[in-house]
């Protein structure tokens, strides 16, 4: 599983891409808005970043505008995937961007028809939101299991993007279940490195290798 860090904030970007763990970045006019108004500058930054794929979301509504600054973001950056939401008046402003061969990220997919209809099109990823569909009483998990399902069904290339992933449950059963990518907010990687027994363990073996008052483990 590719793990995406769900973040635009630099500073916290860099931290993690350290750790060698993340993949790529996903970003939505939310995330960015809380960087402040030069938002060019911090796509460009991100993408100069990130050696993977950056996900950067269309603010445009209509088709027409949509498909132009689709291709405006596309020209930033090779690892430049467009974002845009799932809506029946896109479809064909999707199916033209694809022909043109844009790589595309459609979010806020909330069920297993929405999910195929944008893989017939050859989008590159597919974004459920898992924790909204948990704040309406249903079960989030179920929409991954089940676009796992229809990918193998029907071997479409798309990749599967777990999104809206509130706690670690959340990422760990998307892995189990085989999405292909989770997109996790930065203190849920924190929150995964944690574990009681782990924390036990460290402070059980180093009391007793303070108990042979050695300065070093190779004197």
């Amino acid at each position: 599983m590719k793990i995406f860090l769900d973040s635009a904030d630099r500073k916290l970007i860099e931290k993690y891409l350290s750790t060698g763990l993340i993949d790529g970045v996903t970003t939505n006019p939310s995330l960015l808005s809380a960087q402040g108004q030069n938002t060019k500058e911090v796509i460009l930054d991100i993408l100069r970043m990130v050696p993977g794929d950056v996900s950067i979301e269309v603010v445009e509504k209509s088709p027409d505008a949509v498909y132009e600054q689709a291709h405006q973001i596309a020209k930033l950056g090779d690892n430049a995937i467009v974002k845009i939401p799932f809506a029946f008046e896109y479809l064909p402003t999707i199916a033209k961007l694809v022909e043109d061969g844009v790589q595309l990220n459609i979010t806020l997919v909330f069920s297993a028809l929405q999910a195929l209809m944008v893989a017939k099109l050859g989008v590159t990823y597919i974004s459920p939101f898992v924790g909204r569909l948990d704040d309406i009483g249903s079960d989030g998990m179920v929409l991954i299991e089940d676009l796992v399902t229809l990918k193998q069904q029907y071997e479409f290339p798309s990749q599967i993007l777990a999104a809206s992933i509130r706690h670690v449950m959340h990422w760990e059963r998307a892995a189990l279940l085989g999405a292909d990518v989770a997109t996790v907010p930065p203190a849920l990687i924190e929150a995964a490195c944690h574990h009681p027994l782990t924390e036990l363990g460290i402070k059980k073996f180093d009391q007793d290798w303070q108990k042979l008052g050695k300065q070093s483990l190779l004197e």
